[in-house]
């Protein structure tokens, strides 16, 4: 009876451990997005729309 249960302790610990080596691992983190690219983008547009009104308010 102790033989049954000790090869299915063996059993159960191979196949943890099996299952963790083929894991492979957490998945990498997301890559870190800056904000001021999107920030610097805003000003570009708004400083283009201002030299726009006043290339159009000159003619």
């Amino acid at each position: 009876m102790v033989n049954k249960y000790l090869k299915a302790v063996i059993f159960l610990a191979f196949i943890f451990v099996a299952n963790n080596m083929f894991a492979g691992g957490p998945p990498p983190p997301k890559p870190v997005v800056p904000i001021d690219g999107g920030i610097i983008g805003l000003f570009l547009v708004a400083i283009g729309f201002a030299v726009r009104k006043i290339y159009n308010s000159k003619k």
